[in-house]
């Protein structure tokens, strides 16, 4: 998974800080170099890239080239485990020079603790004009008006459904022209995959997915299949997300897409359709799974372009917002807040200067233009998101995707106040909701669903309250925007 954001992305408070007795060496080493401790020319940097490492080692190797005596030390850390190890870190007093930010605690808790170093010194109006408009904005990557931060990613589909090609053709799914039968809608996903299990044999299932890493990959299912249904909310696993602003709250036991889908879900599982292991797979044995045809559709981000590519797999399609209806009836929103903290300097480090150096090269367009060409996702700067130059062809197609992300309400755009809003994450979340009803151990599925919603607009109730306390102009009602239609571009008012 990547990391991205998708996460692969939403990690769960209660993992990372049930950590808190690990060893600290120890837990710093989980993947990558170790301490961050480093030479006097040498920077630390932390992130959780895996399937996007050649493309961090590229733009090491260019900075190192361009920044004589100044060199890189890169730790990829644990997924599951990096906010763990960020809070470790910063708790030691001895955390790297530069990280991609935790989604958890959220950025303004990791400013108020005092772990990111401030860029205004070097992150001047002039540099600030290089990133397309709008993209420095308060309460994401910019506190009590200092900059913190700044974007690699532009907004993609976040999910696709990766249709095997070889799969597909080996059960006749094909279409009069020899092409492959690309399933859109509900009821065709449905069919492709009972025809898949049927007739395959026992070679293949019609779904899969590595559910052991604790990374919240059953909610991707819902996610990406709810959207389309209707529910712009859909069901992201970060904290404070998934919320329709049409009404301000989480709609999970209101609207019935997310209870139908679930049941539908359960369904296929009933009728065999999914891998037997998916449960116990991790995300990673998965993806090679699927690229060898033990199960003809997944669920996942752009990320799993890079390593299929690298294996020479390119025999898939891939489409998103899979919906009950021919036209879907939501579509996926620009994130604004999300892509505008990826990495930061930290505030302990000695070598400020040189850190943003690093931090700058990460997010410079000539480095956005190599994500883009190593098939990462589409970089925040559209004009280096042409499709000139990349010679995948189902990468192209999630470019292409782009078309399908509109402009959504952005509450922190009304209300800059808003800022210092963290709700907590409520345990079981969704992802855990799913996974409960996928293995059958929640059986009221309306009522569970209900229950999380309730508790997640509860906890952030909660959160605006303490903000409110503080002297702050909020409430729970700037987060509602009923002038808001999800099909089409919706463009926030400050008020």
């Amino acid at each position: 998974m990547t990391s991205s954001n998708v996460s692969r992305r939403s990690l769960l408070r209660t993992a990372a800080l049930g950590a808190g007795t690990m060893a600290l060496g120890g837990g710093l080493s989980a993947c990558g170099s170790g301490s961050p401790s480093s030479s006097a020319d040498t920077l630390t940097y932390w992130d959780w890239y895996v399937t996007q490492a050649p493309w961090v080692d590229k733009e090491i190797e260019l900075f190192e080239k361009a920044h004589s005596g100044v060199g890189v030390k890169k730790t990829t850390q644990q997924n599951a485990k990096y906010p763990d190890l960020v809070a470790l870190a910063n708790r030691s007093g001895n955390p790297p020079d530069v990280f991609m930010i935790p989604q958890v605690p959220s950025v303004a808790e990791q400013v108020a603790k005092g772990w990111l170093h401030p860029l205004d010194e070097w992150a001047t109006p002039k540099w600030q004009s290089r990133f397309p408009e709008g993209t420095f904005l308060e309460g994401a990557n910019v506190f009590d008006g200092k900059v913190y931060s700044a974007p690699l990613k532009g907004s993609g589909a976040q999910l696709q459904l990766y249709i095997h090609h070889g799969v597909f053709t080996s059960v006749g799914l094909t279409n009069p022209d020899g092409s492959v039968k690309i399933p859109r809608t509900w009821d065709e996903v449905t069919s492709a995959a009972q025809t898949i299990t049927k007739k395959s044999g026992g070679k293949s299932y019609g779904f899969g997915f590595g559910n052991a890493d604790g990374i919240g990959v059953l909610a991707w299912w819902l996610d990406l299949f709810v959207r389309g249904a209707g529910a712009p909310g859909g069901a992201p696993t970060a904290p404070g997300t998934g919320m329709d602003y049409r009404v301000g709250k989480w709609t999970f036991g209101t609207d019935r897409a997310y209870a139908d889908f679930l049941e539908l879900f359960v369904e296929w599982k009933k009728r065999g359709f999914f891998h037997p292991n998916s449960v116990s797979l991790s995300d990673e044995a998965a993806r090679a799974f699927f690229e060898r045809g033990k199960f003809g559709m997944t669920v996942g981000g752009v990320w799993n372009q890079p390593e299929w590519t690298q294996h020479k797999f390119t025999d898939y399609s891939l489409v998103t917002l899979p919906s009950p209806t021919a036209t879907p009836k939501g579509y996926w929103y620009a994130d604004p807040v999300g892509n505008g903290a990826f990495a930061a300097v930290s505030a302990k480090s000695k070598k400020a200067h040189e850190a943003f150096q690093w931090l700058d090269a990460l997010t410079s367009p000539a480095a956005g233009r190599r994500w883009v060409q190593d098939l990462n996702g589409v970089s925040v700067y559209p004009e280096g998101n042409d499709p000139d130059g990349i010679d995948s062809k189902p990468f192209a197609a999630f470019v292409g995707m782009t078309e399908q992300v509109l402009r959504g309400p952005v509450p922190l755009v009304r209300n800059p106040e808003l800022a210092g809003v963290a709700p907590s994450v409520p345990k079981p979340d969704i992802s855990d909701v799913v996974a409960g009803v996928y293995t059958g151990q929640i059986k009221d599925v309306q009522g569970a669903l209900s229950s999380l919603a309730d508790k997640k607009f509860q906890l952030l109730s909660d959160a605006v309250a303490a903000v409110a306390k503080k002297g702050k102009k909020v409430s729970t009602s700037d987060y509602v925007f009923t002038d808001w239609d999800p099909t089409k571009p919706y463009t926030t008012k400050k008020a």
